[in-house]
């Protein structure tokens, strides 16, 4: 189907028009190949026609010429309950030149679910009028997938919101920069947001939405807060929302579950950049010992064209609590609570083993070397080899978020810091500057440590570092592997810190390349120190800085023997032994430079 010119009107209009159809299921969707060229061969939109609504609903828009090729557009219809019309309308303004033609229109999946003649399975729910048999996770999620409402009747109006009278029970969170907005209807941006709600499918239906427009910055962040539910026990409970994220400049949306008032609590689920033009069903599953609520999160992203939407929230198999979450103390440091030591006759200068009470000097704490039976005195210590695996940091710590109330303070959403990553977490165009594998395994599954340049401003420093180390030996050393690749890299630097003085071992700027490249750093024989890994943003955030197996080599301290030295040793000054071929070799074996004395 093509348009022909057969008018000379300043404003031409040709329309086309579907059959009236009587409604459509939940999952309904409309396709078509469409053809727009020319030098003004002007706008198009497919409109949406409901029976008893005056005003009818934009599903789609074409504005100008999209050149010489047939394009693709799908249109999510989903349920509409009444008898309803589609109509496309080619618009052209004074002079009409070029071609414009459509092809291959499809619908799909908008049939109701047929009837079934049985639903006995335990997760499915039988509708009561069209008897079709549906999953039961689809009872009382504000869509009538049954046809007839029977999935959404008798559900608890308290743990559902559509956003059509408000926002319900929801609030706005008070810490965050700005707030979510309540809307009918399209977005005030083109080519982003959502053109209807999801709950009606029409621009008569209100949702949630995150603007992205001036004055908004990128990575200011909008919060909303639900009712506080009962601990989940083993019962199951869900959280079912629908999202938009259509628009090139699309960031983040993501969804915490916290315990604590003044937290952000823990990250269940996100999402990054754009989705498409349409509305997204997602379910969590929410499980908690201890009264909790859920934060939804979006984040601006660097531009305009990045309006987040949201609809349809509702929760199934939870109980609301009556009450409100408690804080954590402003006041504490951030680490953790020693274990009861046992009975011991230690001193203040002594580390008490915790099973056995055994007494050791603290110079042998943190020395890569277990010496209590059952290796207590490494086991609050930095780990001698790290490939953060196991999603732990392996005692590596940010002494800048020790400082704050907490890690999972949600102030801290900001900062320029380390945080985990892997390669399957990633937004589109993220691995130009962030790894898509890890160095360990070599997959997208793998984890490792980034400095996220996302956050922060330009010149900004993130340090992580090791607990205090007790003692070295004369041959220890880091080696790590370090990705370092992008446009506007910073730096990476390791330092070497005590009480009272800071150096430098190791720096490197700007961008390496593509891959995990190998590092190592001297160290030798030093005590009550620790080691500093500090990344250092550059002027944008396409630059972060990536580590992985991270390992502590040939680091514990030498032994003093309870035996003489062999014929095969050297007898060094503190009485440690050590092999005659380590003489004069310019390396501090004996750790007091007696193996490199002139003497010798």
């Amino acid at each position: 189907m093509f348009i022909l010119q057969n008018s000379s009107s300043i404003t031409q209009i040709a329309r086309l028009r579907s059959p009236k159809f009587r409604q459509s299921g939940s999952n309904c969707t409309l396709s078509f190949w469409y053809y727009n060229y020319g030098y003004s061969v002007g706008a198009a939109e497919l409109q949406l026609l409901v029976d008893g609504l005056k005003h009818p609903t934009v599903l789609w828009r074409t504005y100008y010429s999209e050149g010489n090729q047939w394009l693709k557009a799908v249109i999510q219809l989903g349920r509409l309950p009444q008898p309803f019309q589609l109509s496309l309308d080619k618009i052209s303004l004074g002079v009409y030149e070029g071609v414009s033609a459509i092809d291959d229109i499809i619908f799909d999946n908008c049939a109701l679910p047929p009837p079934a003649l049985s639903c006995d399975s335990p997760n499915r729910f039988w509708c009561r009028e069209t008897k079709a048999c549906i999953d039961s996770l689809l009872v009382c999620d504000l869509v009538d997938d049954c046809g007839d409402g029977s999935d959404e009747d008798n559900c608890n109006p308290d743990l559902q919101c559509n956003f059509e009278k408000g926002l319900c029970n929801w609030e706005q969170d008070l810490e965050d920069d700005f707030d979510w907005v309540r809307i009918e209807g399209p977005t005030p941006t083109i080519n982003t947001g959502p053109l209807k709600d999801h709950t009606t499918g029409t621009a008569r239906g209100h949702y949630l939405y995150l603007e992205s427009s001036e004055p908004r910055q990128f990575r200011n962040k909008a919060v909303l807060l639900s009712p506080v539910f009962n601990p989940a026990g083993n019962r199951t409970c869900l959280f079912r929302f629908h999202y938009h994220m259509f628009g090139k400049q699309v960031y983040k949306l993501s969804v915490f579950q916290r315990t604590l008032s003044n937290t952000k609590g823990w990250l269940l689920w996100y999402k990054f950049g754009n989705q498409g033009n349409r509305w997204i069903r997602q379910t969590l599953s929410l499980r908690s010992s201890k009264p909790f609520q859920v934060l939804v999160k979006g984040i601006v992203g660097d531009g305009f064209t990045g309006d987040i939407g949201l609809d349809d929230t509702s929760f199934l198999g939870c109980t609301l609590y009556k009450g409100h979450l408690p804080a954590i103390s402003t006041t504490t440091s951030g680490t953790s609570v020693p274990a009861t030591l046992p009975t011991n006759n230690c001193t203040e200068k002594e580390f008490v083993c915790r099973a056995s009470a055994h007494c050791i000097q603290m110079i042998h704490k943190c020395d890569f070397r277990p010496d209590c039976p059952d290796k207590s005195d490494e086991s609050a210590c930095v780990m001698e080899v790290c490939s953060f695996e196991d999603k732990h940091h392996c005692g590596w710590y940010q002494p800048a978020l020790e400082q704050t109330s907490g890690a999972d303070c949600i102030h801290t959403t900001n900062i320029y810091k380390w945080e985990l990553g892997r390669g399957a977490n990633l937004y589109p165009g993220q691995e130009k500057h962030c790894p898509l594998i890890d160095h360990t395994t070599c997959t997208e599954e793998g984890w490792y440590l980034f400095a996220d340049s996302s956050n922060g401003e330009f010149g900004h420093t993130a340090d992580i570092g090791t607990p205090v180390i007790s003692l070295t030996g004369p041959k220890c050393k880091v080696v790590f592997w370090n990705y370092m690749n992008g446009s506007t890299i910073g730096s990476l630097e390791v330092f070497y810190k005590t009480s009272n003085r800071t150096s430098k071992l190791w720096t490197q700027s700007g961008s390496q390349g593509p891959q995990w490249n190998r590092a190592e750093v001297f160290l030798g024989i030093h005590s009550n120190f620790q080691v500093v890994f500090r990344a250092k943003r550059g002027v944008s955030y396409m630059g972060d800085v990536a580590v992985d197996d991270i390992t502590f080599e040939d680091c514990s301290p030498l032994l003093i023997p309870g035996r003489p030295c062999t014929s095969e040793e050297f007898t060094c000054a503190n009485k440690y032994c050590i092999p005659k071929d380590n003489l004069c070799d310019f390396v501090n074996d004996c750790a007091d430079n007696s193996d490199e004395s002139p003497a010798i």
